[in-house]
């Protein structure tokens, strides 16, 4: 089976976003003040293959702890989908 894993990576909300500041101070700089907590993050689209979703989920699992994100900082969420031809 084959599935397409959606991946947020999105700094903890207890941690400071210098980045998603800026942005808030940028969009506040042009007048779009009715926007607030900017944070930015990373999204992340692979294929896998796997035989079971169960698989596939522990796999994507494992990849986004090692690989894709900092536990320390980031936490993460994905949706997978299966691939029909």
């Amino acid at each position: 089976m084959k599935f397409l894993a959606e991946i947020n990576v999105m700094p903890l909300k207890a941690l400071l976003d210098p980045q998603g500041k800026a942005v808030n101070a940028t969009l506040h700089g042009i007048g779009y003040n009715e926007v607030s907590n900017v944070r930015i993050g990373k999204h992340i689209n692979f294929e896998i293959d796997a035989p079971t979703r169960e698989t596939a989920i522990e796999k994507v699992t494992e990849i986004c702890s090692k690989v894709l994100s900092n536990p320390v900082m980031e936490g993460f969420d994905f949706k997978l989908t299966e691939i029909t031809d």
